[in-house]
Formats: structure tokens, C-alpha cells, sequence
């Protein structure tokens, strides 16, 4: 299985347990890994036939911002199933990194695979 992927994606969202969280916007990293079979879209150069990394991009940040959550572990959940419904990805691996959130740690995050890699 071929794989498209988007590393280091930083977007800006509400999320959080605390209440002073709910009221603020955070950074998250977003790196993605997607099963995808790239052949179709190499033989003609044709956009439309593979996944469009840009595109997903601002859906992934739109999609946190409309859907709120106070877990990392349930907006990648949610992240996931959206993706995979949307863009009909048989297979995924996500990460989202929410930096600083521990003082002496770069990054804290979660990562979850989705689907079948075949």
C-alpha cells in the first residue's frame, strides 16, 4: 500500500479539560499517514485520483474547531472516522501533539492507526 502523509500540521483549536482551556485556542500538531493507492492518480498526473494533502489539511482544522472536545484521545477518534468516511481511506495512522501542555516535555499527544493496511 502506497501512503500520502501530512507532518507537523499546526492548527489552532479549543481543547481541554480545565475551564480556563475551554475559553482560549491551543496548538495542536497533526501528523497523518494515509493508505492510499497513488498508481491511479501517477498514470495520467491527475489530482482528482489521489488524496489532496492540502485539502485535507484545512478540513482537519475546520473539523476540530467545529467539533470541541476536552480530549486529545476523542478528537482523534472523531479525526479519524471523519477521514476515513469523507475521503474513503482504507487505512490511517494519526498523531495530534498538544506542545507544552507538560512543563518539562516537548510534546504530549496521542496516536491511534485506523482501518487495514493491505
Amino acid at each position: 500500500m502506497d501512503k500520502v502523509f501530512i507532518e507537523g500540521l499546526k492548527i489552532q483549536t479549543t481543547i481541554g479539560f480545565y475551564e480556563w482551556e475551554k475559553q482560549i485556542k491551543q496548538t495542536l500538531v497533526i501528523d497523518l499517514t494515509m493508505g492510499w493507492n497513488t498508481r491511479l492518480a501517477a498514470e495520467n498526473d491527475e489530482l482528482a485520483k489521489t488524496l489532496d494533502y492540502a485539502e485535507i489539511s484545512v478540513e482537519l482544522e475546520k473539523f476540530a474547531n467545529k467539533n470541541p472536545v476536552d480530549l486529545l484521545e476523542t478528537l482523534a477518534e472523531r479525526m479519524a472516522n471523519f477521514l476515513i468516511t469523507e475521503y474513503q481511506i482504507p487505512w490511517l495512522k494519526l498523531a495530534i501533539g498538544k506542545p507544552g501542555a507538560v512543563h518539562n516535555a516537548q510534546t504530549v499527544g496521542v496516536e491511534i492507526e485506523r482501518g487495514h493496511l493491505s
